[in-house]
Order: structure tokens, then sequence, then C-alpha cells
């Protein structure tokens, strides 16, 4: 399951017992700065998203005076663009870099050996199944959430995002040329608004599964998950008698 594997075995002060490490370099420079950007983005997409959908009370005083939610409005936008033009990068690097940049952007669905994985992963985050799989990337079923809860949620809210913003830029702009057609699909605007904010939830939804996951594995099935996305490399630590 390895593409290629250093080992090292480091014994304790009376020799009693080694942890011998298998190390793989996994995730590239521009993957791992895709990831850290992405999440920035998100967490300020949810909670301006949230204060949109849901403003605050009002500021007393006169309104020419405040400019709270043209300040809110405003890092939405920022942040969703910054998101898109990353999601493009991203898209690119899926051309350009390992394999393992490509999972998030594609599951198996023909491949029966993939769905017995997936039903063994699935077993083994219910505690069903004695011992994980080692996997160099994403495991099936890791692959199959982050495609079905991820990718494909984060194209619609980029689609839907910029068709909701060349309502106000007006159907000259180049927002409205290329995404005014989803108001061929719902022509109620505030449909789009309201699946908009549904996306909104169902990635606040996978990002609790992805960060519970992610400790999980680093705990329970020692292999390194999180710094793997801050040094490229994944860790898999094995106890043997010494």
């Amino acid at each position: 399951m390895f593409d290629s594997v250093h080992v090292s075995g480091v014994g304790d002060a009376h020799g009693a017992r080694a942890v011998q490490r298998q190390t793989v370099y996994v995730y590239e420079a521009p993957v791992r700065i895709w990831h850290w950007v992405n999440a920035l983005c998100i967490i300020v997409l949810f909670v301006t998203g949230y204060f949109i959908a849901s403003p605050p009370p009002s500021a007393p005083g006169e309104a020419s005076a405040h400019f709270l939610m043209g300040y809110i409005r405003f890092a939405h936008l920022s942040a969703g663009q910054i998101l898109a033009v990353a999601f493009l990068l991203r898209l690119y690097w899926v051309f350009a870099g390992s394999p393992h940049c490509r999972q998030i952007f594609y599951v198996p669905f023909w491949s029966k050996d993939f769905w017995w994985e997936v039903l063994h992963e699935a077993k083994w985050y219910l505690f069903l199944a004695k011992a994980p799989k080692k996997y160099v990337g994403h495991n099936p079923l890791a692959q199959l959430m982050m495609f079905s809860l991820f990718t494909v949620p984060i194209v619609f809210m980029i689609v839907t995002g910029f068709a909701l913003y060349s309502e106000g830029e007006g159907i000259d702009s180049w927002q409205h040329k290329a995404f005014g057609w989803v108001f061929l699909i719902w022509p109620n605007s505030q449909e789009v608004h309201t699946f908009h904010h549904l996306g909104m939830w169902a990635l606040v939804v996978f990002t609790i599964i992805h960060i519970y996951a992610a400790v999980r594995e680093d705990i329970v099935s020692r292999q390194s998950i999180i710094s793997s996305m801050v040094t490229g490399e994944r860790i898999f630590r094995d106890e043997e008698a010494a």
C-alpha cells in the first residue's frame, strides 16, 4: 500500500520495545498551502454567511454612521473569490501533482474492491474492525466523503455564490455572463439564497466530521494525519518487541 517507505526503529532506555516508523512523502507544498488557505476562507465564509442570513441587532444612531453589514458582506465576497481562485489552482495541480492529489476529485464507483474497502473503513470507524489498513493517501471512505461532502458542495457554493453576486453587479457583468444560467434553473433568486445557505450547513457538518476523523486517526490508528498537512509526510507507527 506504500509507494515509498523510509523505516526507522526507536527503542526505549531498556531496549524492551521498539517503535518502527514508516515515513512516506504524500502531500506536496501546493496541496498543503491550498488546504490551509481553503480552511481559512471557509471559516470566514461560515461566520460572515451566518450573519448575512441572520443579521446582528441594529446599532444605535444614524445608519450612515455604521457599515457593519457592509464589512461583513465585503469579507464574505472577498473570501469567496479567494476560495474560487484557490480551487482553480488546485484543479491545475490535479494534473501537475502526484496521483494522491486527484483523490478528492473522483470516486471509482465502478470498482467492487473500492466498495469493500469503504465497508472495512466504515467498520473501523464504528469500532467493529480490529485494525485499520494503511493507505498512503486518503483511505477509500475518506475519499468518498471528501468527494461527496466537500468537492461537490464547494463547487455548488462557488457557482451559486457568484450567481448571487451577479445580481448586484448587473446583467452586463462577467459574473452574470458566466453564472447567470443558475437563474434559469431557479428563477426565484430567494431559492438560490436558500440552497446556498443550506450548502453552508452541509459544509459545517463535513468540517466537524473531517476534524473528528483526523484527530481520531492520529490517536487510534497510529498514523499521522494532521501533521501531514504541515510537513507533507505521512508517518506510520508500529510497536514491536525488541
